[in-house]
C-alpha cells in the first residue's frame, strides 16, 4: 500500500536534540507527529513550539507507552531515539545494564510489537531506530557503560525484525554521528539538524527501500 498523504509519527525522546530536530523534520514533510518524553513540563513545552503534540512517556514504565499507543490507535512512523548514557563500570554494582537495555532495546520492541495491529491494517509502516557507532562490532564497539551493548543489540533487533514484520513495513537503523545535544556535548561537529537527515529519510522511504539495514549519512555502514 503507499504512503499515507499524512502519515502518523511518534518521536520518542522528541523534546530535544535530534529526536526534536526529527519531529521538526516530520511535520515540515506533513506528518501529523507526536513526540513522547519523560518530563511533562518539557514535553508539553517543546510539542507548543513545534505544534505538535505531546505523550508522556518513560520507557521504563510500560504503562506510558502502552496507553500513548492505545489513545492514538498505532502510529505509521516510530522513531526510536530515546538514550541514555552513563560512564560506569559494568562491573560496578551501579552499572547502568538493566536500564540501558530496557530504554534503547526493550522498551522499543515493545513499541514495535503494540504498532503492529495498525501496520497489519495500513499495509504501510516505518520504523527508524537511532543507533551509534558505538553499537558497531566492527568500528570496536565502544562508549562508556552499558551504551555501547544496547545499540548492538538494538542493531541486532534491526537486523532480525523484517522476518516478522508485516507486509509494506520497513525498520532500518542510523548512526547520526557525533551530535551538539546534551549527550554529544557542545564541541560535537554536527548539529541536532544535520544528524536528523538520515533518520527523516528512512522514516518516508518509498516501497522499494532498503529494509534492515544500518546508515550514516544515508549509506550502509558496517555493523
Amino acid at each position: 500500500m503507499t504512503r499515507p498523504l499524512h502519515p502518523t509519527a511518534l518521536v520518542t525522546g522528541g523534546n530535544r536534540g535530534i529526536g526534536k530536530a526529527v519531529a521538526a523534520g516530520l511535520k515540515a514533510k506533513g506528518c501529523r507527529v507526536t513526540i513522547g518524553a519523560r518530563s511533562e513540563e518539557d514535553g508539553r513545552q517543546a510539542a507548543a513550539e513545534l505544534g505538535t503534540a505531546f505523550a508522556r512517556i518513560d520507557l521504563t514504565e510500560p504503562d506510558s507507552y502502552f496507553d500513548a499507543i492505545v489513545q492514538a490507535g498505532g502510529f505509521d512512523i516510530l522513531v526510536n531515539n530515546a538514550g541514555i548514557l552513563n560512564d560506569i563500570s559494568l562491573l560496578s554494582p551501579r552499572s547502568d545494564f538493566a536500564e540501558a537495555m530496557e530504554v534503547m532495546v526493550a522498551a522499543p520492541l515493545d513499541l514495535v510489537r503494540l504498532n503492529v495491529p495498525h501496520w497489519r491494517e495500513s499495509g504501510w509502516g516505518r520504523i527508524v531506530n537511532l543507533s551509534s557507532g558505538w553499537g558497531s562490532f566492527s568500528a570496536g564497539l565502544g562508549g562508556p557503560g552499558a551504551y555501547g551493548i544496547a545499540k548492538a543489540a538494538l542493531n541486532a533487533v534491526t537486523k532480525a525484525l523484517p522476518r516478522d514484520l508485516p507486509p509494506g513495513v520497513k525498520i532500518n537503523a542510523c548512526d547520526p554521528g557525533w551530535v551538539r545535544t546534551r549527550m554529544g556535548g557542545p564541541s560535537a561537529r554536527l548539529s541536532p539538524e544535520e544528524a536528523a537527515d538520515t533518520a527523516l529519510w528512512l522514516a518516508l522511504l518509498p516501497e522499494d527501500g532498503p529494509t534492515g539495514g544500518f546508515f550514516r549519512r544515508r549509506e550502509p555502514v558496517g555493523w
